[in-house]
């Protein structure tokens, strides 16, 4: 498997694939707007615990999480020395000439680790547990309302559902390319920062060559079959809600609220 696992879709029977993914989107979307919001520890606890939980309903290994944590790595360090070393403050823990460690960036920086690793994992909880055809017909869905000011929401959600399924597509191509340029004698991972750069163009002509051209093989492809819009298409798969969307909404609505509370307490 690929190591990005985010955007990927893994069958499965545990409780959360019965989930409606439009109960999901709303609750991943719920949980992300809260955490921007996140400034105490007491508030990060309880979002790792209902992270916690929702990992443990998908049914799914640790170990894959971590995988799809591994990508998102560098950014992750980048975004924490942002913080640690040009965040203001007293009292100032390290000093070498301009850069400085101070307590609220060190803070600052824990939270950005946890802010970031959480919505990682929320977002592969997502993807892991919902196809992308569905998550592109619940987005559908939960746009109807803006019809009514001309929002073509039916291309909106054909345009996801295509940009979903070439991501595993793209990994996959992305693989095969650097072991054949790794056959070749390539190293991706030593020398100077500068050499490493360098070696990524390689990948990136044919990568960028042969998404064109799938997504003129697609283009071709719906065009020959006489597809003309994506109004009024009906669908074989209809959603629906069900007891298992009653108690992800009600265990999500406690879960607001005591949020709420430790930010207000705070």
């Amino acid at each position: 498997m690929n190591n990005l696992v985010i955007g990927q879709f893994i069958p499965g029977t545990a409780w959360l694939y019965r989930v409606d993914p439009r109960t999901k989107i709303l609750v991943t979307v719920v949980y992300v707007f809260l955490l921007i919001f996140a400034n105490t520890w007491p508030a990060y606890a309880l979002a790792t615990l209902f992270l916690a939980l929702t990992l443990v309903l998908t049914g799914q290994s640790l170990g894959l999480y971590w995988r799809g944590i591994k990508p998102v790595i560098w950014l992750i360090i980048f975004t924490v020395c942002l913080q640690l070393f040009f965040t203001g403050g007293t009292p100032v823990l390290f000093q070498w000439q301009f850069l400085k460690i101070t307590l609220p960036g060190l803070v600052n920086a824990l939270y950005v680790v946890l802010r970031f690793v959480l919505i990682v994992l929320m977002s592969t909880a997502l993807t892991l547990t919902t196809p992308p055809t569905a998550i592109a017909s619940a987005i559908e869905s939960l746009l109807k309302p803006l019809k009514v000011i001309k929002v073509p929401v039916a291309e909106l959600a054909l345009m996801l559902s295509i940009a979903l399924r070439f991501v595993p597509l793209l990994m996959l191509e992305t693989d095969k390319v650097m072991k054949a340029q790794k056959s070749r004698g390539m190293s991706l991972s030593t020398g100077s920062l500068i050499k490493r750069s360098k070696a990524v163009l390689p990948l990136l002509i044919p990568l960028f060559i042969g998404a064109l051209q799938r997504a003129l093989d697609l283009a071709n492809a719906m065009e020959v079959r006489g597809f003309e819009s994506a109004d009024n298409r009906t669908r074989y798969r209809v959603l629906s809600f069900s007891k298992q969307d009653l108690l992800a909404v009600l265990a999500t609505g406690l879960f607001v609220l005591l949020f709420i509370g430790l930010l207000w307490i705070n």
